[in-house]
């Protein structure tokens, strides 16, 4: 049995205002998940931003 299908079955078996929780707990997970990947690139951005910047790169891809 997959993941999923245990879930499905935890959640038949609860009662309404526990699957509310559940529901909660769900999008809290996927949005958590979501500003992980925005803050990562956030702080690659400014390390990054280091060598884009530079003199050196505008001359390299110049002619791109």
């Amino acid at each position: 049995m997959d993941k999923l299908e245990e879930l499905r079955i935890e959640a038949l078996a609860m009662p309404e205002p526990m699957l509310d929780e559940l529901l909660d707990f769900a999008r809290f997970l996927r949005s958590k998940a979501a500003r992980a990947g925005i803050e990562t690139a956030v702080a690659s951005e400014s390390v990054l931003g280091r060598d884009w910047l530079r003199p050196e790169e505008d001359t390299a891809w110049r002619d791109l």
